[in-house]
């Protein structure tokens, strides 16, 4: 059985619910943790509470400075924090030691550097004998819920800004993938003041908990636009402050005028990674008409060398997925698509222990279809046909989601008219969703509202404060 951890030390839930963990590999059990209660949730907050004041007075740069050696200790426990998040996930292990834990370590890094730049906008008179000036401050206690999908990177795109810019923070990871995430606050307490970073384990009824404790000022999810809502609802009934990442529906826009090759090439490597388990999955292709078949056989001929299997192997690109649920779910969308779609690679169970999903192309689609117009989150790419610009823009902005879109052109008023039309918080030309510290990543619509990382995320755990002193 896992623990909470709550002011510098693991303490055991008083909780008497549990759940099971699943290795999601071969389906059967490898640990439990708490269902934390509401004794186990206003122990964590007390500690996060207790901590705050000092933390908050904390200069920038000894703030800095203790964010650069937790930096060094997630390098230096690289190899361990991969071992254990491919234990809960059944991610790529290669995934992790060349992909996810350069980039984590690179988040701390960027957040120990940036929180010595916050400043206010202006001191000056703007009255007659009033001195005003803008002070950024710490908002408190922060409640934090991240998701399975990238348990150790979305935790640090939470907590790395929000003890930057001198808060404390709750958070609470995703109840199938905690062990990652515990260990790495237990390497952060090797360096932070105890009380700055907590961990509560538990489910969705821990989570309404947290969200609901008078303590915590600001509540930071990422979610689906369903838990979404839920927390925004519960956090107006204090009118605590809301920061959500909902999820994505991500178009990929490629004309007759680009480079082919590489456009499958993005396709295939964005729309698989992670077993498509990505809010930025390249899950929706709209391919000019007059090329749509050229594209198809080359995505077909693509997809054909993926390769999901075990994760310790070399030669796997990606490996199950994370529940015998999300798996039903997932081929629930293959189940019930219409008479005219297509499945045209994959749609199925791969037959084996473990929850693998075959790579999957689906064509012959509608702009309503349910697939397309739903976040599948797995291994499931739709392909879809258009005549003209005008008609793309308007498949690509169909959808509710607004997190992240491409368009693949070698038109440069086309690609700027592009960038300037699609409603995504962040979009591409000629890539798709590359990812930097120095970058905001944060959607339009039911993908939701606030950034994380850059400035950005940083400024978002902050409160402005006009000081006006009369002389």
């Amino acid at each position: 059985m896992l623990d909470n951890y709550s002011g510098g030390r693991y303490v055991a839930a008083k909780t008497e619910r549990s759940i099971r963990l699943f290795d999601p590999c071969t389906g059967s059990v490898s640990d439990s943790l708490p269902a934390s209660g509401a004794q186990d949730v206003a122990t964590v907050c007390d500690a996060a509470a207790g901590a705050a004041p000092a933390w908050g007075r904390t200069t920038p740069a000894e703030r800095s400075r203790l964010l650069y050696e937790v930096a060094g200790l997630l390098e230096s426990h690289s190899a361990e924090l991969a071992d254990l998040e491919v234990r809960d996930t059944g991610k790529p292990r290669a995934q992790m030691t060349d992909d996810e834990m350069p980039a984590i370590v690179d988040v701390v890094t960027y957040y120990a550097g940036a929180c010595r730049l916050l400043e206010g906008v202006a001191a000056g008179e703007y009255l007659e004998g009033i001195t005003s000036s803008i002070r950024r401050e710490p908002v408190g206690v922060c409640a934090q819920v991240t998701p399975w999908n990238y348990p150790l990177m979305m935790a640090v795109w939470k907590w790395a800004p929000a003890v930057a810019a001198g808060n404390t923070v709750v958070l609470k990871p995703s109840e199938l993938t905690a062990r990652s995430t515990l260990r790495m606050a237990e390497l952060a307490g090797e360096v932070l003041p105890a009380g700055v970073l907590n961990i509560v384990l538990g489910d969705a009824e821990t989570g309404e908990l947290l969200v609901g404790d008078g303590r915590v000022s600001m509540v930071s999810l990422t979610g689906s636009p369903r838990a979404g809502r839920a927390v925004a609802r519960a956090a107006a009934e204090r009118l605590a402050r809301v920061h959500l990442e909902l999820g994505g529906n991500a178009p990929v826009c490629v004309f007759a005028d680009c480079d082919l090759g590489a456009a499958v090439d993005a396709v295939v490597g964005a729309g698989y990674y992670n077993g498509g388990q990505d809010c930025t999955a390249a899950a929706r292709v709209l391919v000019e008409a007059s090329v749509e078949a050229e594209f198809l056989d080359l995505l077909l001929e693509r997809v054909a060398s993926v390769v999901t299997g075990d994760p310790w192997e070399e030669a796997t690109t990606y490996g199950p997925l994370i529940s015998e649920a999300h798996l039903r779910r997932v081929s629930g969308y293959l189940d019930r698509l219409g008479a005219d779609a297509t499945v045209a690679a994959g749609g199925r169970r791969v037959d084996r222990p473990g929850y693998y999903f075959e790579p999957t192309v689906v064509t012959g689609l509608d702009q309503h279809d349910e697939i397309v117009q739903e976040e599948v989150f797995g291994p499931v790419v739709t392909v879809q046909g258009f005549g003209s610009e005008e008609e793309a823009l308007a498949m690509a902005n169909g959808v509710e989601q607004g997190l992240t879109a491409s368009v693949w052109t070698s038109d440069v008023a086309r690609a700027g008219r592009f960038c300037r039309d699609l409603e995504f918080g962040a979009v591409s030309v000629n890539t798709h969703a590359p990812m930097a510290s120095e970058m905001p990543h944060g959607g339009f619509g039911s993908s939701g509202y606030g950034k994380d990382l850059a400035v950005y995320g940083l400024l978002d755990y902050t409160r402005v404060k006009h000081v006006a002193q009369g002389w």
